[in-house]
């Protein structure tokens, strides 16, 4: 018989706090970095590297906030809906970069938050599987809440990663510890969980296909 992850609420309240941190503290210490150049520099050609570091890292810092809001907040009271179109603004801050496209193919439309966040965790787990870059695709299938989504990545060293199904699936990791690394997964198959979907990975070619469809 498999063992069930249990956490109570404030270790996943603990663990999701240190998942954001973790995405934020990297702009945010650049930024601190940039500034301290600005104090001890008088060479023009480094404040302006200064400067340029500090806007870069302010962007990015506001992008994972911004992506985090919505991926694991409040994002409103209970039965609140979010617009996918704001959805699809926040990933793309968070995700596309020099290394890395994202192919938004997902209606607009006002869906239950819960089912919105879902979305967005998954796009992480999609990142997950394209370590050194690539390309998401994700998709609706089905109408409306009656559906699910499709994600589908294609990058050099595609692969889905050790134990990331079963965190999906609510089963504990080798060890049984759940860090900060694995909360996101887990937080990713609890939310499926809530919005009666199931979630599925296959190994294709170069990519990886990821089908969240109505258990």
């Amino acid at each position: 018989m498999t063992t069930a992850i249990d956490l109570d609420k404030l270790d996943l309240a603990a663990l999701l706090c240190s998942r954001v941190c973790h995405d934020v503290i990297s702009p945010v210490g650049a930024i601190v970095n940039g500034l301290e150049v600005l104090e001890d520099e008088d060479d023009a050609s480094m404040k302006q590297f200064a400067l340029d570091l500090i806007a870069k890292s302010a962007r990015q810092a506001s992008a994972r906030l911004q992506f985090a809001r919505l991926a694991f907040g409040a994002a409103g009271s209970a039965g609140a809906q979010i617009d996918t179109g704001d959805a699809e603004t926040v990933a793309r801050g968070f995700i596309v970069d020099d290394r890395t496209s994202l192919e938004w193919q997902v209606p607009r439309a006002l869906l239950p938050k819960n089912r919105v966040k879902l979305l967005l965790n998954l796009l992480l787990v999609a990142g997950a599987t394209i370590p050194r870059g690539g390309r998401i695709a994700v998709s609706a299938t089905g109408e409306g809440e009656a559906g699910g989504f499709r994600l589908t990545t294609v990058g050099s060293h595609s692969r889905i990663p050790p134990h990331l199904p079963q965190l999906i699936a609510g089963e504990p990791p080798e060890g049984g510890a759940i860090d900060a690394h694995a909360i996101q997964p887990h937080y990713t198959g609890l939310l499926a969980r809530e919005v009666g979907l199931a979630i599925s990975f296959a190994l294709e070619g170069e990519g990886v296909t990821i089908l969240a469809a109505p258990a």
